[in-house]
């Protein structure tokens, strides 16, 4: 990447916090990419959301906006069409990408209409439909919600008396789903632009990829070089593009997968603004590729010299 000049960038709000579940994790993130632009030259302001947040921006004469929300408000749409109203040039994906992308439900419906592989699912509306889901999908399943991130209000499920208190779980933080659980291995792609980053093998003790173990646990393995061979890892690349191109996904971005015990690789989750805490995936491949986090977030930031997302 050419390098670019800090000064072009203008005064940038970083924008982090905000009233979603996942705000805890979006101030790690947040602090992380405001630390590494101001290292890198780049005059970055901390914007911490609010219900303010349309006078915030207009008042503060910001010349464009670093997303690092995570979750309802700043993952889904919503800021990214505030954003675009109020004509501040903002990173990632433009409105419809974000809101997909953010919603399993219809992110697995937009990848089976394109013929990419993901586990079967169901929606579930009450604790009935839970109890039918396990005649229908078998076990064990993941149940989930299908409007959050970082593994909140998920469960994996063995049998079928876990089943109601799982979707309760799950039915706190929204509308839920049933997802055949893949028993196999589990990887994560960061997307570049229109690159693919390192694949990174994940391993945990936990029974799978929980919020503890991505953010708190010292046990977890990131395994760079993935242990793929060299095929699998670009069919797994590969697939994490038109995974999220699928979506309508721009900028940056993470495509979670779980492997069978065959290798194939099924999308579980598309993220368009992934985590950037030091035990973070995307800060993690950018490294494996050469790229510290100064050098990572301007490059996520020089996206927005050019022509930004509308939709």
């Amino acid at each position: 990447m050419q390098a670019v000049d800090p000064t072009r960038f203008g005064k940038v709000a970083v924008l982090l916090g905000g009233l979603s579940a996942e705000r805890e994790i979006s101030l790690k993130s947040g602090a992380m990419v405001l630390a590494a632009l101001r290292e890198a030259g780049v005059d970055a302001q901390p914007v911490d959301v609010g219900t303010d947040i349309v006078t915030v921006l207009q008042q503060g004469g910001f010349n464009r906006a670093f997303i690092v929300l995570h979750g309802r408000g700043g993952e889904d749409g919503r800021m990214q069409a505030l954003l675009a109203f109020l004509g501040i040039p903002y990173t990632g994906s433009g409105v419809l990408g974000s809101a997909l992308a953010m919603d399993k439900l219809r992110s697995k419906q937009v990848w089976a209409g394109a013929g990419l592989p993901t586990p079967a699912w169901r929606p579930l509306e009450d604790e009935n439909q839970a109890a039918a889901a396990v005649t229908e999908l078998g076990l064990p399943l993941m149940v989930k919600p299908s409007l959050e991130g970082s593994s909140l209000g998920m469960s994996r499920v063995t049998t079928a008396t876990e089943m109601p208190d799982a979707w309760r779980k799950a039915a706190a933080f929204g509308p839920v789903i049933a997802e055949q659980w893949i028993d196999g291995a589990e990887y994560t792609v960061s997307i570049l632009g229109d690159r693919a980053l390192p694949v990174i093998g994940l391993q945990t003790t936990h029974a799978f990829y929980d919020y503890d173990a991505k953010y708190l646990a010292d046990d977890t393995r990131y395994l760079i070089p993935s242990g793929l061979d060299t095929a699998a890892e670009a069919q797994m690349q590969t697939l994490a593009l038109s995974a999220f191109a699928a979506l309508g996904g721009s900028g940056w971005g993470r495509v979670d997968f779980m492997c069978d015990r065959s290798g194939r690789p099924y999308l579980i989750e598309a993220n368009t603004v992934p985590g950037m805490t030091d035990h973070s995936l995307v800060p993690m491949a950018a490294r494996a590729a050469g790229m510290d986090m100064p050098a990572l977030c301007l490059a996520i930031l020089a996206q927005t010299l050019e022509e930004g997302p509308t939709g």
